[in-house]
C-alpha cells in the first residue's frame, strides 16, 4: 500500500517526512474550473487531485454532481497537470465509469460505508481492478461498520486500502449550529480504528470535519499531531460561489498559508532527546493508570455491596436522585482540579451504565 498509493511512499520519504496532499473542489462544476484548481493544486504539492462527481445531498434540490461529463473535464486536468485523480463512487456503476476515465482512486463515501450491502457490491465491483481504494469513516461512529468496510475489500482482492477520518454525524437537540464542528471529529473512534488496522494508511478530512474554513488549519495540525498519514482539504478558486459546500472550502492561496503553518513533528522514536524523558513520563502515566484501574475495582465491589443491600430491602437498582446527585457534584470536583467537566460527564455516565448492569446481573436484583 505504501508503495502503491499515490504520492504515500515518497511523502514518507521525505527529509522531513510530510503528509500525502489530497486537494481539490468539492465537486467538479466545468472544465474550467477543474482545470484551473488543478493547476493550483499542483503548484500546492499535491500528491492526488479530489473532486466530487456524483453529489447526492441529504434533501433533494441542491447542485447534485455533474456526472460522468465532470469525468471527462478531471481527465482533462489529469492529463494537463500529471496528478492522479480521486473520485468518490457509491455504485458499481459509478465505480466502473470512473475508471474508464482513468481515475487512480476512488473513495466509498460516509453515507455507503453505513451500508454493509453497498459496500459489498462496491468491493466486487472493484474486484480485480489493482487500484487502491479509500474508505470515509461512516456517518455514524462505528468503527466495526468503519472496519468491515476495509475487510469485504481486502476480502475482494482489493489489497491496497486507505481510510478518511472525516468525523461523525451527532445528534444535538439544538441543531448543528450548537457544535462547533460540522462532523465531530469522535478523535477516540479514529484511534480504534488505527489500533485494529495498523498497516492501514490514515487520512484527516478536516474540511468535512470542520465546515467552515477557519478551522481547516487547526484541524490538520492537530490530525498531523496524531501522525495521520496524510490530508484530504477541498480547494475552490472562488469558494463562496461554489456550488456545493461552499463555507468548508479554500481559496488556493488561503490554502497555501494553511499549509504552510502546519508544522511536522518527529516521530517518538526518532529524537534521542525525547526519548529518556518520554520513557519516564509513561511510566508515571502506567502507575496512575494502574491506581485508576484499582479504584474502579474497588467501586464496583462497593456497587455490588449496594446492590445486594437494595435487594434485601426491595429497592428498585435504579435511584435517578442519587444519580442527579453524584452527576452534579464529580463535574463540580472535576472544574475545580483542571479537568473539562464534559470529559468526566461521559466517563461517569459509562460509569453509571456499568454500575446499573453491575447490580442488574447480580441475582435476584431488580430495576425500575
Amino acid at each position: 500500500m505504501t508503495s502503491l498509493l499515490p504520492g504515500l511512499a515518497a511523502a514518507r520519504a521525505a527529509t522531513p517526512p510530510r503528509p500525502l496532499l489530497i486537494l481539490g473542489p468539492c465537486s467538479a462544476e466545468s472544465a474550467e474550473q477543474v482545470l484551473e484548481t488543478a493547476r493550483a493544486a499542483r503548484a500546492l504539492g499535491a500528491d492526488v487531485l479530489r473532486a466530487g462527481v456524483w453529489k447526492p445531498r441529504s434533501r433533494p434540490g441542491a447542485f447534485e454532481g455533474a456526472g460522468e461529463a465532470a469525468l471527462e473535464w478531471l481527465a482533462a486536468a489529469k492529463a494537463d497537470t500529471g496528478l492522479p485523480l480521486a473520485v468518490e463512487v457509491a455504485t458499481p456503476a459509478h465505480a466502473e465509469a470512473a475508471l474508464r476515465a482513468g481515475v487512480d482512486v476512488p473513495w466509498l463515501g460516509a453515507r455507503t460505508v453505513v451500508d454493509p450491502f453497498r459496500v459489498q457490491e462496491l468491493a466486487d465491483a472493484l474486484r480485480g481492478t489493482g487500484v487502491p481504494v479509500l474508505v470515509k469513516n461512516p456517518v455514524a461512529p462505528d468503527v466495526e461498520l468503519w472496519s468491515g468496510a476495509v475487510e469485504r475489500l481486502r476480502r475482494a482482492g482489493v489489497g491496497q486500502v486507505g481510510a478518511v477520518h472525516r468525523g461523525f454525524s451527532t445528534y444535538t437537540p439544538g441543531g448543528a449550529g450548537t457544535v462547533q464542528y460540522r462532523n465531530p471529529p469522535l478523535w477516540q473512534v479514529a484511534i480504534e480504528f488505527r489500533r485494529r488496522h495498523p498497516d492501514v494508511p490514515l487520512i484527516g478530512d478536516p474540511s468535512h470535519m470542520g465546515g467552515r474554513r477557519d478551522l481547516i488549519g487547526p484541524l490538520s495540525q492537530r490530525m498531523l499531531d496524531l501522525a495521520y498519514d496524510g490530508l484530504m482539504i477541498e480547494t475552490h478558486p472562488d469558494p463562496d460561489r461554489a456550488l456545493s459546500d461552499a463555507r468548508q472550502q479554500l481559496t488556493p492561496a488561503a490554502l497555501g498559508e494553511v499549509l504552510a503553518a502546519l508544522v511536522m513533528r518527529e516521530a517518538g522514536s526518532a529524537a534521542a532527546t525525547y526519548a529518556p524523558r518520554a520513557d519516564e513520563l509513561r511510566r508515571r502515566i502506567d502507575a496512575a493508570d494502574r491506581e485508576l484501574v484499582e479504584a474502579l475495582a474497588a467501586r464496583m465491589r462497593i456497587v455490588t455491596e449496594i446492590g445486594a443491600h437494595k435487594k434485601a430491602h426491595g429497592v428498585t437498582i435504579h435511584q435517578p436522585e442519587r444519580w442527579a446527585e453524584i452527576f452534579a457534584s464529580r463535574t463540580g470536583w472535576a472544574e475545580g482540579l483542571g479537568l473539562r467537566p464534559e470529559f468526566v460527564q461521559e466517563l461517569y455516565e459509562r460509569i453509571h451504565l456499568e454500575s446499573i448492569r453491575t447490580q442488574t446481573d447480580a441475582p435476584g436484583a431488580s430495576s425500575d
